[in-house]
Order: C-alpha cells, then structure tokens, then sequence
C-alpha cells in the first residue's frame, strides 16, 4: 500500500494529526498495533484541558498548551464531542507556600493565559464549600476545561476516517526500512514521509533514525472514579499547590457527572504495567483529603491505572528531527490539551514539504453519538419511531440503548470490542461496570458483526470472554 504519510499510532496526537491532514488531498493512513484507537495512555488520564499556567515559559509544552486549549472548544462544537470550560483553582494549604501560587501566576501570564488571577480564601470556600477550610489562597484559571478524553481523540479520528485516512488496525510496526523515496514499514506499507505518535515506544522508533537518542520511562498514575451520585462535590478541577513533597492529587468533574481523583506518579519497569495498587490507592486517597476531608470513598465505582510517556529531557519533542521524519514523542502532561495544537503544527509542516492541496471534498462536520438523556419524550418518543432500537435500554446505570450500540458498531470507524463500545457510548460505564448489560452488549454485537459469541473480545484479540462452554458434552443428564 503507498502513502504519502503514515502515521505511527493512533492516540490523541496521532488522531489529531490524522484528523488535520485529512484537510488536503494527501494520502494518508495511520497504523495502530491494538484494535482501536485510543488504547493507551489518550484513555487514562484526567481529561483536563489545562490552562496553560504550568509549563516552563519558551517551551513546546507552552506553546502547544495554550494553543491546544484554545483549539478544543472550538473541535467540540464542530466534531460533536463532551467539553466543559468548569475553570481550576491550584489551592494553597500553607501561607508560607503563597509566593509559589504567584510564581504561578506569573508564569500564567508570561504563556500567554487570559483570566488568570489569585483569590483567597473567603471566594474559594464560596465557590467550592466542601474544600477544606485550612486553605489560604488559590491561582484561579477559568479557561481551564475537561474533556472525555477517548470521546475527543474517537471524533477526531473518526472524521479523520470520514475524509478519506486509512486506519489499520491489530498491526505493530516491526520493521522500517529507508528507502529512496521514503520509508517500507512491515514489508508492506509504502510511504513518503512517516510520523512517530507511537506513545510509550515512540524513543525505540526514534532511536532508529535519529542521532540524538530519546528515552522513554513509562510513568504510573492511578485514579479513583466516584460514582454521579456525589459528582455535587466540586465544579470546578481542584489542583494541590506543587511543594517539595510533589504535586498531590487533584480532583475534578467529569463531563459525564462523576468525580475523578488522582494520580500519583511510579515509575514502573515495564510499559505494560496498568495494575493499581493498595499503596497506591492508600496514597491517593490519603493526599485527596487534604482537599476535600470527607471524600465519600464507599461510592468509588472504579479505580484505574495509565500511563504517562515521560521523555529524558523535561519537553515535547516535536518536529522533523530526521528526514522525512516527523516525532511527536514524550507527550506526557499536559499531552491531552496540548494534542489538537501538536496536530495542526505538525500537520502544516508535511503539508508545506509535499506541497499538498486542499481536500476538495472535506467534510468538516461529525455527527456525535445520540444520548437519549439529553432528549425531551417528545424527542425520545420521535427517535423510537424512526429506530425502535432506541427505545430499548441495555445499560440502566448510564441510559444506553440498543439504537446507540448498534450506532457505535457501525460508524466508519466502528468499535469491534466492548471497550470500544464502552468508550464511543458509555454502555458499561456507570455504577455496576457492565454488570448487567454485558450479555445484551455481546449479543448485539453477534448480531451486529455476524460473529460468534467466543469471538466477541474486551479489547484486543487476548481478551476474549468466553474460553468454553459449561455444558459442552453434557446430554440427557447422563453427565
């Protein structure tokens, strides 16, 4: 197959920069070695949309930051995804600490974020009463949002595939080869310039080609997920103010109407490792309190891992570093706000260098999945008359229908694992983590599919849910 480019990974950077290249008339494909996209570190993560106020002024994490947040709540509205703009404090539990909360601010200001100011206490505890009454002060961003974060790099892929990029999927990349006119990825895949998005692996792809090695330490976060009934415990995102200690634990909304709480930062051996920990968990929840004392921790539904992609120097590494090739590695924080900018930019640079063309059939539109929560009965009522799929609920917890499921398997770029439904429409998503509507979930997609039930997998092809049958070989009660 010849390309014009190929992209190495399909997280949120390399959607994003599918989604911008799918703008021209290039040839363009991404390759991906799980079955969806966003699989790895795109998916667990907090879902902010920083402000811009952390980042070392005159750095790419700066630059892309600020532009990225900038892009997003524009890409919400046009590609139909989850953003809310609910604003951060960084909380200061210790006057000795207010110089750094202006060092901050300071800092804000030099990247270029609007709004930002410093409020005390008396405004803090009026905008979010159940934060501890020991605070002193807080830096106050209001342009600070949340995402979902698999729901933003799907729209962006999926409109990616909607225009024209090839996405192939179950494929790692094991061999690439320079040659003349660009670049043999797997035997197979012909290109003329390539791009590593490859997260975790992106140093052992760079280091085949570029001088200046790039090294990669696969960093743990974990998290706690409450349950929606407590989601009144805070609106805005609650940030510790970074000490010597480290930088704490933040709590935050979801757009979905849960509460988030984490991560910590490990170091882990292997870039694999998404297990949780009780030293974890216990460290979490022992740092969370001092923001909030009295955290409803019976009401946690799930507790999760990711992993961050933390590169040897302390910024993105963003460019063309060889010819014909283009990096966006070590995207650790604030990678998720920083992916829509990281994007155009790259995007822009192998346009202007193959001199590429408008795509003259572009849609720049998507049509996001319908949630019937957010419809009148009129509306619901309508639907049903259209789809009756959608007047069955499979999932309780979050109100998905079969009309949703159906949808989420046959987009253009369709979900072909229960994760991949879970994260397109939420179907195993809320209190009881698919405990109920997994069987209906696997039946639509028998049906759906045309495969077996001992096909159906979780993600990827290790994960199938069905090994045996129980009552296989038993007949007439003879066994």
């Amino acid at each position: 197959m010849d390309v014009d480019v190929l992209i190495i990974g399909a997280g949120v950077v390399g959607s994003a920069i599918a989604y911008y290249l799918a703008k021209t008339d290039l040839k363009v494909a991404v390759i991906e070695k799980e079955e969806d996209v966003c699989t790895g570190t795109s998916k667990a993560n907090s879902g902010i949309v920083h402000a811009g106020f952390d980042a070392i002024p005159n750095t790419l994490k700066a630059k892309f930051n600020v532009e990225g947040a900038n892009l997003i709540p524009k890409l919400a509205k046009l590609l139909n995804f989850e953003y809310k703009q609910n604003g951060a404090l960084v909380l200061c539990f210790d006057e000795k600490l207010r110089d750094h909360v202006e060092d901050l601010y300071q800092r804000g200001i030099a990247n270029g974020v609007k709004d930002l100011k410093i409020i005390e206490k008396d405004e803090i505890l009026k905008r979010e009463p159940n934060v501890s009454e020991d605070v002193v002060c807080a830096l106050y961003a209001p342009t600070s949002g949340i995402v979902c974060p698999f729901g933003m790099t799907i729209a962006l892929a999926e409109n990616a595939a909607d225009n024209g990029v090839q996405f192939i999927f179950n494929e790692a990349v094991e061999t690439i080869q320079r040659v003349q006119d660009g670049w043999k990825v797997n035997d197979r895949y012909h290109a003329k310039v390539l791009v590593n998005a490859a997260g975790l692996y992106a140093d052992e792809i760079h280091n085949q080609f570029v001088d200046q090695k790039m090294n990669i330490t696969p960093r743990r976060g974990e998290y706690l997920l409450f349950d929606r009934s407590v989601g009144d415990l805070c609106s805005h995102t609650l940030f510790q103010l970074p000490t010597e200690k480290g930088k704490g634990v933040l709590i935050t909304p979801t757009v979905h109407g849960n509460i988030l709480v984490g991560p910590n930062a490990q170091a882990v051996e292997t870039k694999e490792n998404v297990n949780t920990t009780a030293l974890g968990q216990e460290e979490i929840r022992s740092k969370a309190q001092i923001t909030i004392k009295h955290l409803p921790f019976n009401q946690v539904i799930r507790t999760f891992s990711g992993l961050r992609a933390t590169p040897n120097g302390f910024d993105f590494v963003v460019g063309q570093t060889a010819d014909h090739f283009y990096d966006a590695a070590g995207i650790e924080s604030p990678g998720l706000s920083s992916a829509p900018a990281i994007g155009k930019w790259i995007a822009q640079q192998i346009s202007e260098q193959l001199n590429a063309k408008d795509n003259p059939h572009y849609i720049a539109t998507r049509k996001g999945f319908i949630d019937v929560k957010q419809l009148s009965d009129e509306e619901w009522n309508d639907l049903i008359q259209q789809d009756p799929a959608y007047g069955i609920i499979v999932c309780r917890c979050e109100t998905i229908t079969a009309g949703s499921i159906q949808d989420a398997l046959t987009r253009s770029l369709p979900a072909r694992s229960l994760d991949g439904i879970k994260r397109r429409v939420r179907a195993g998503m809320g209190r009881c983590q698919a405990g109920f509507c997994l069987p209906r979930s696997m039946e639509i997609m028998q049906e759906q599919l045309g495969i077996s039930l001992e096909d159906i997998q979780l993600t990827n092809s290790h994960s199938k849910l069905i090994t045996s049958k129980v009552k296989e070989g038993i007949h007439d009660g003879k066994q």
